[in-house]
């Protein structure tokens, strides 16, 4: 019987099917039993060291307080080794009652709400100290008494409103310069593509920045560089197998310009999610001055971030649909982060939510370089490229005086 390289790839893939045995399976579970083992041994031995702490350990982390008419609602978490109980609650020194839900008594990484009948005083500043039952102490501070918004219909609108006028309007208006430069040079529509590279990278390092300034808020448990390092990097790994996966398909070469439009669009509205997050926080804090500040500065940035979607297609005619969706696509994202940081904020969340918008940024500043590498290939401009790179990140910089 002749062997046809059909019939060799069968018999190929029956012998690998067949490693796989009882035995195999026994081996690869073996080393995680005696690693179970190992582990028991050394809590039963100790290896002679003492290894209860002489004072008790305890770790309470306080994520958010939300003002009501009927008091101060504090949300805390337990981020220590072992259980603790609440026993004591103080604001401003004095002692007050507070009802804990579900128990005063918090597991590990368990959370609790505390709420205090507190009769709080519009713009005024208060001090809430927890003690625990081992007399351990744990401060969290409201700057300004401010009643929380409520998921209501009239809020709900206006953080909606927020984000239309962060992320929606602004990379619409950049859309608006289209037609105008559709009438350059490849020189300067290479210029263009460059000057985007160094908006997204600009970008980029901000979001990454900005995560590490607020991991230092996040409980050391939930481990705020590792979120930074699992957001960018897994990001950056999905959207590059996506975009690998589209480019086998053997598509042209305006079809892949698109592609691109497309994931710049994604990466920028990935990035003014975590905007978006940041002014609706502000806001559910009190922060008035500093959210309206942020609007109008982001109002202002963000109209660069239209011109940095067009860029690649500049030299096609992509239906008038394909710009309203990528714009949709890079300003809707911004609502979603207004509503979550103006109802639910958490320093995890802002901390993953940023790191997923500078994995997505990042990955999109590969796929433009990619585009650039092509396009010098025809016409080598290795100038131009500084130039639009230099001036994009120069552009973002003194935008970002507006924000910052």
């Amino acid at each position: 019987m002749a062997h046809t390289p059909a019939t060799e790839k069968m018999k190929t893939a029956g012998q690998e099917r067949s490693s796989l045995t009882w035995k195999t399976g026994l081996f690869a579970v073996l080393p995680l039993l005696a690693l179970g083992g190992v582990i028991y041994l050394f809590l039963q031995i100790n290896a002679g060291l003492d290894l209860q702490p002489p004072a008790p350990v305890e770790q309470l982390s306080i994520e958010r307080f939300v003002l009501t008419p009927e008091g101060i609602d504090a949300y805390v978490r337990n981020t220590g080794p072992s259980e603790l109980t609440i026993a004591q609650v103080m604001v401003n020194d004095s002692i007050w009652s507070a009802q804990a839900t579900p128990s005063p008594t918090i597991a590990r990484l368990a959370r609790a709400t505390l709420h205090i009948p507190f009769p709080w005083v519009h713009g005024e500043a208060y001090t809430v100290k927890f003690i625990t039952s081992n007399s351990i102490a744990f401060t969290g501070d409201i700057p300004v008494a401010f009643e929380t918004p409520k998921p209501a219909t009239k809020t709900l609108w206006s953080f909606t409103l927020i984000g239309i006028f962060v992320g929606i309007v602004p990379i619409f208006l950049g859309l608006l310069w289209f037609p105008a430069l559709r009438q350059l040079g490849r020189s300067w529509l290479n210029f263009l593509l460059s000057l985007t590279a160094g908006l997204l990278i600009y970008l980029g390092f901000d979001a990454t920045a900005e995560a590490l300034e607020i991991s230092a808020q996040v409980p050391g448990p939930f481990q705020g560089v590792g979120l930074i390092a699992v957001g960018i990097v897994l990001t950056f790994l999905l959207l590059d197998a996506l975009g690998r996966r589209q480019s086998a398909i053997g598509r042209s070469e305006v079809d892949q310009r698109l592609s691109v439009a497309y994931m710049i669009a994604l990466g920028i509205g990935l990035h003014n999610l975590g905007e978006g997050l940041a002014i609706g926080a502000a806001y559910s804090v009190g922060s008035i001055a500093l959210g309206a500040f942020l609007v109008i500065g982001f109002i202002i940035q963000n109209i660069t971030e239209g011109l940095g979607i067009i860029a690649p297609v500049l030299r096609d005619r992509p239906k008038l649909s394909h710009l309203l969706w990528m714009g949709l696509l890079g300003g809707i994202p911004a609502i979603l982060g207004a509503w979550i940081g103006g109802f639910t904020y958490s320093a995890p969340l802002g901390v993953l939510f940023l790191a997923i918008g500078a994995g997505a940024v990042f990955e999109v500043v590969y796929e433009v370089a990619k585009l650039l590498m092509k396009d010098s290939a025809k016409a080598p401009s290795p100038l131009v490229n500084f130039a639009g790179v230099t001036a994009g990140m120069l552009i973002m910089y003194l935008t970002g005086l507006l924000v910052k």
